[in-house]
């Protein structure tokens, strides 16, 4: 067993995990949030700078955690997994592309990523969170996973 390995992924969730939370949440501005799945360049644009702004939090956050904790700083292995992260990061918010997935899976998954969504002509009151925000930080969380064995990867 490698302890070094072992304790950069469980600090890299930690740090990592947090920083997403931060940055999807109280870092993303209402504009970004509210065009970063629109057509066109802006649309592009907005979930370019969202992603920016996440991939630099989750810097900070690995970069704080290693220095307290002492564990190794890897460049290349810290670009390459947040390189992958991001991306999957902008796949998913630019939301046509996670929905077209949903669908892919079967109606059921369709059906629950359109859960809570308002009804084109109704005056519906939009609940705190609907199947597509779930499914949203399903596929994160997935990929912070994998983000997370990459860097630890890096120590071994």
């Amino acid at each position: 067993m490698n302890l070094t390995a072992a304790a950069v992924m469980a600090v890299s969730y930690v740090a990592l995990i947090a920083a997403h939370e931060v940055a999807d949440y109280w870092l993303q501005t209402p504009c970004q949030a509210m065009t970063k799945g629109g057509p066109g360049w802006a649309g592009r644009a907005a979930c370019a700078r969202h992603v920016a702004t996440l991939t630099a939090t989750k810097v900070a956050a690995l970069l704080a955690a290693f220095v307290v904790t002492g564990l190794p700083v890897r460049p290349a292995w810290w670009a390459l997994a947040l390189g992958i992260d991001a991306a999957s990061h902008y796949w998913a918010d630019r939301r046509s592309t996670l929905r077209r997935l949903a669908a892919l899976c079967g109606p059921g998954k369709a059906a629950f990523y359109d859960l809570g969504a308002p009804r084109p002509g109704h005056d519906d009151n939009v609940p705190a969170t609907t199947g597509a925000a779930l499914l949203d930080q399903a596929w994160h969380k997935g990929w912070l996973f994998i983000t997370v064995l990459i860097l630890a990867g890096g120590a071994l």
